[in-house]
């Protein structure tokens, strides 16, 4: 049973990152072209897409947090290992697609910042080039 809990909750976590990173592709692709408008914005999309694969994937598998099912806990002698029941399937299966979603959010948040920062440094940049262009 545990190892289909992991296998599962591998999938899951894979299928929301997959249309996560879907969503995104667009956006994602426009910002880096914006900033860098060069081929290597190219590069840059596929690096993202594959960090958001792996951090969602990273995120939503939480191996240490599957150890309560194949080991009692070790600070209370009369502990047993956690049950498999319904309602835990279901709990560990919500957990594994928000965890992948919050994995994901706070990595595209921490992008966007700095795209925008870099956004804000080609507007100045575009600002002076326009200006010495009218002299």
């Amino acid at each position: 049973m545990f190892i289909l809990l992991l296998l599962v909750t591998l999938l899951i976590s894979l299928a929301v990152s997959v249309a996560v990173m879907k969503a995104f592709s667009k956006p994602l692709n426009a910002i880096l072209y914006r900033i860098i408008a060069d081929a290597i914005s190219a590069a840059w999309l596929k690096y993202l897409k594959f960090a958001i694969l792996v951090v969602g994937v990273s995120s939503g598998v939480r191996v240490r947090e599957f150890e309560k099912y194949i080991t009692p806990s070790r600070w209370d002698k009369d502990a047993k290992v956690v049950e498999f029941t319904l309602e835990r399937w279901v709990l560990e299966l919500y957990q594994t697609a928000i965890e992948t979603l919050q994995g994901i959010a706070w990595m595209l948040l921490v992008f966007f910042m700095f795209a925008l920062v870099a956004y804000v440094i080609v507007r100045i940049a575009e600002a002076r080039l326009g200006e010495q262009a009218k002299k």
